[in-house]
């Protein structure tokens, strides 16, 4: 049997009432704001550290003022005892420096795109840089526990653990999908995917400007959305033999700004590689979805306000009589279960902790 693991032997004194110690790298932005207002209330968390550019002991205050209550201060630097990372960073900027955070066997939980990949030719192809560790690509694991469970539970037995957590639109789109991939049903898909302007970031951008913003709704990244490839990467490993779907290397995706702040919808339009039932497909979501935790199936189509707040993910899915295609329909809150809320998933099955620790906060309404 093999011994416990860094990550697990912590995860074994934070349930037994010793809480991991965990920092935040780029607390300043949106993402590292969820992050603090999530593993604040965390059981078996503590936070230890946040950091951000060119902070020399900031209190929280003055950056994220609903979090004031916390009496946190942010640093230009990582304490030594942090024993997990999440790091909510530009492209690029995690791999550059990973073995600093390697060399003190902190686990890593990279919100950017770093980790996400397994094939280092994809990174120049969707991000224009040369991935500079491809060595470290093959021990990372995608961070989406609905399909890779097993392996961040595994990573939690072994030192230097790496997590490249999903991308908002890549989850919506793959979670709503999956059931459909796992069946190798996946002729032809066209995503129409919407979201709200927080997915951009907290820097200051012209075209994200109240005033260019409100009502308005824009398609951007056209053809080129860089999550794309992980979308592909993912269904594709999702099929039960080579070639059933071969929709899965070809997805067109259409990503849309709508004036909101939080949320994103995947509107899934497919062309399945064989005739199918409403009853089959009823069949294919229960079974792939009914034991998880944070997903549910809806009789009728989801808004994004369903979710708002919430790690939850709902999702939708009937047969077109008409047309013979599948609509399948998916929604989360893009800071929450598009960032934070799953990267907190995903430490916590690595940790060894019950996976829904510190994330069962009920959407928000109105």
């Amino acid at each position: 049997m093999p011994l416990p693991g860094i990550a697990a032997e912590r995860g074994a004194r934070a349930l037994a009432g010793d809480p991991v110690r965990v920092a935040i790298v780029g607390a300043t932005g949106y993402v590292g704001a969820e992050l603090i207002r999530l593993l604040a209330l965390h059981p078996h968390a503590v936070i230890t550290g946040l950091v951000g550019r060119e902070r020399k002991g900031d209190p929280i205050a003055g950056i994220h003022p609903h979090l004031a209550t916390r009496n946190l201060h942010v640093y230009d630097h990582v304490p030594d005892d942090a024993e997990a990372v999440f790091l909510a960073l530009p492209h690029g900027a995690v791999a550059a420096r990973i073995d600093q955070f390697l060399d003190r066997n902190q686990t890593v939980i990279d919100l950017g795109p770093d980790f996400r990949f397994r094939d280092a030719a994809d990174y120049p192809a969707w991000y224009h840089f040369d991935h500079p560790r491809p060595d470290l690509l093959p021990g990372a694991v995608y961070g989406l526990p609905e399909l890779h469970r097993a392996e961040l539970a595994a990573i939690g037995r072994a030192p230097g653990a790496i997590v490249g957590s999903p991308g908002c639109y890549a989850t919506t789109t793959i979670l709503a999908l999956t059931p459909l991939a796992r069946a190798g049903l996946i002729e032809d898909v066209v995503v129409d995917a919407k979201s709200g302007v927080s997915g951009a970031g907290r820097d200051p951008k012209a075209d994200l400007h109240f005033g260019e913003v409100n009502e308005s709704v824009r398609a951007y990244g056209i053809f080129t959305h860089r999550h794309i490839g992980e979308i592909e990467q993912e269904l594709h490993g999702q099929s039960p033999a080579p070639g059933a779907n071969p929709g899965a290397r070809g997805i067109d995706f259409l990503p849309h700004l709508v004036p909101m702040t939080r949320g994103i919808l995947s509107a899934c339009h497919v062309r399945t590689t064989r005739p199918v039932t409403q009853d089959e497909l009823d069949e294919l979501y229960s079974t792939a979805y009914g034991d998880e935790p944070f997903i549910t199936v809806t009789p009728h189509a989801p808004s994004t306000k369903h979710v708002l707040g919430s790690n939850e993910f709902r999702v939708f899915c009937r047969l077109d009589e008409r047309t013979r295609r599948v609509l399948a329909i998916g929604v989360l809150d893009n800071l929450v279960k598009g960032a934070a809320g799953q990267a907190i998933q995903a430490f916590n099955v690595v940790h060894g902790l019950p996976e829904p620790a510190g994330l069962l906060q009920l959407p928000l309404a109105p």
